[in-house]
């Protein structure tokens, strides 16, 4: 298996883009019983998103790149995609498995 983690908005854009991603934000409770943001990308697929198949998915509002990519930024992760013609991707912290 072979996984690549994305940190460059361009790099990130063009490979979601390139799989018909759109980006989504969605308002969650974190570990410790927070309200934050939580990160997915909605392919245009029938089938369940790979990245957010749980119940909460409905609450996903879709959003622009530009505010997509500064909540990646502000939570410090990163996009770890496996083998790159699928759409399988996790959120990571950046720096964690870099290739």
């Amino acid at each position: 298996m072979h996984d690549r983690t994305l940190t460059g908005h361009h790099d990130i854009r063009r490979w979601a883009e390139a799989r018909r991603a759109q980006p989504a934000l969605a308002l969650g409770h974190g570990r410790n019983g927070e309200l934050r943001r939580r990160l997915a990308l909605r392919f245009s697929v029938a089938a369940p998103s790979p990245v957010d198949p749980s119940p909460e998915s409905e609450g996903l509002a879709p959003c622009s790149w530009t505010a997509w990519l500064a909540e990646l930024d502000r939570q410090n992760l990163a996009l770890k995609v496996r083998d790159i013609d699928t759409d399988v991707v996790e959120f990571v912290a950046r720096g964690q498995n870099r290739k």
